[in-house]
């Protein structure tokens, strides 16, 4: 058998998220299995570093799984683009060593999160929209309570697979880039929602919607606000997931 990892990017948006769900809705990793299994002849299933909610887009996924067949991943690679259509593009491939798993061997996740301050056409399919000018100072003075060792579980949806809310963070920063206002956070790992509630949070305050103390407040352990509402999922990207290098040597 082969463990096989392969780099995935997508556009997320017509689609009920990473997670294989019941026959007929799409999903990211149900059509990603679908196709293998069709050129593999062979039923596949795949793990992904992260599972992205619906509508999230992705740059830098990775996902894993074992195969008995001895296609050369080259030819694998390009039958399986011929046949995913626009939205979905496998973006590299490569055998690794039977130990690594896309998820649990991964040790950082990076989201980016892109806003725009007024509505486009064009920019819409992939940005948030404040609806009006933000201050990114005060933004970026939330952002900076974020690193650290925390609880995040007032920024984060419930969900009964996670083991504890605790959550590495490295680094949480906005930036400007041409019309865009990126956050770019980095982390060991996050909750479910997580990034979403985090911005809305913060953009919030850039708005003068949502009260500094409030954020501070929650983050500090208090309950989720009613009035925080996650921020829209087209402006999220899964951009980059890392791992250890013993476990990512091609073999």
């Amino acid at each position: 058998m082969r463990n096989v990892r392969i780099d995935i990017e997508y556009d997320g948006t017509e689609f009920s998220g990473w997670q294989r769900q019941s026959a007929g809705i799409p999903t990211i990793q149900g059509t990603i299995e679908s196709v293998l299994g069709r050129i593999l002849q062979d039923e596949v299933g795949i793990d992904g570093a992260g599972r992205t909610d619906r509508g999230v887009h992705a740059r830098g996924q990775v996902a894993s799984f074992t195969t008995a067949s001895e296609m050369p991943l080259p030819r694998l690679m390009h039958s399986a683009n011929s046949l995913l259509g626009g939205s979905v593009r496998l973006t590299g491939i490569r055998e690794v060593p039977p130990e690594f798993h896309a998820r649990f061997s991964a040790v950082s996740r990076e989201y980016r999160y892109f806003l725009i301050e007024q509505p486009s056409a064009i920019d819409g399919r992939f940005a948030g929209c404040s609806r009006g000018s933000v201050d990114i100072d005060a933004m970026n003075r939330l952002a900076a309570m974020l690193t650290g060792t925390r609880d995040f579980a007032s920024f984060s949806k419930e969900d009964p697979q996670e083991k504890g809310c605790l959550c590495s963070v490295t680094e949480a920063v906005w930036y400007r880039d041409g019309r865009f206002l990126v956050f770019r956070i980095n982390a060991n790992r996050f909750l479910r929602s997580m990034v979403r509630f985090l911005v809305a949070g913060m953009v919030g305050s850039g708005s003068g919607s949502f009260a500094e103390g409030h954020f501070e407040a929650m983050l500090e352990g208090g309950e989720r606000s009613l009035k925080l509402v996650p921020a829209d999922p087209a402006g999220l990207f899964l951009w980059e997931v890392g791992y250890g290098e013993a476990v990512t040597r091609n073999t």
